[in-house]
């Protein structure tokens, strides 16, 4: 009996202290889950809320780039070479997810992201996201601070899109546009 005590009493301090670190947010909306996952799975949805470009191919391992600047080269316009890992309309969606550019240390890396669609009253769903697959120490932690704040700002935008309309990207591509022209 002693020969397993030692083993199993290390496995079950592992355990507890291997919790993994994730984001995890909620906002509900004034949709229905079904549109508000498309709203996640289209280009014409992303637009409206989260960036003024996006490269949408709503099946797993198909494309799910975020583009906050355009005009940016390719691998500078945000969340690059993302891909969809799980679909299941109008419940769940999860994608790949990356380090903005001023983290070059663990930009190459991916980490994911989930969304959980479920009714929350007549006509409103509830979304939780949960940003999970973080390393330690360094960059990543910088990351993880810097996507605490922003998962807040996009799901604020999100609502906002429902509550207020689409976003108009109209200035801001121009100041994209101007900013990334040849000097």
């Amino acid at each position: 009996m002693k020969r397993f005590a030692i083993p199993l009493l290390f496995a079950l301090s592992f355990g507890a202290h291997s919790q993994e670190r994730a984001i995890v947010k909620e906002v509900v909306v004034k949709a229905t889950p079904q549109v508000a996952w498309k709203t996640w799975t289209t280009r014409e949805g992303i637009q409206s809320f989260f960036a003024p470009d996006a490269r949408i191919e709503a099946h797993p391992g198909g494309l799910f780039e975020i583009h906050f600047n355009p005009f940016a080269p390719p691998g500078l316009k945000g969340a690059d070479d993302m891909r969809f890992l799980a679909l299941q309309e109008p419940r769940l969606v999860s994608f790949t997810w990356n380090a903005p550019p001023q983290f070059p240390e663990v930009r190459p890396q991916r980490t994911s992201v989930t969304l959980r669609f479920t009714p929350a009253g007549e006509g409103q769903t509830k979304v939780v996201l949960n940003h999970s697959g973080w390393g330690d120490g360094g960059q990543w932690d910088q990351n993880f601070d810097y996507f605490n704040n922003a998962w807040t700002r996009v799901l604020a935008a999100f609502k906002k899109r429902f509550d207020e309309g689409p976003m108009d990207w109209t200035a801001y591509i121009a100041r994209m546009k101007e900013l990334s022209a040849p000097k």
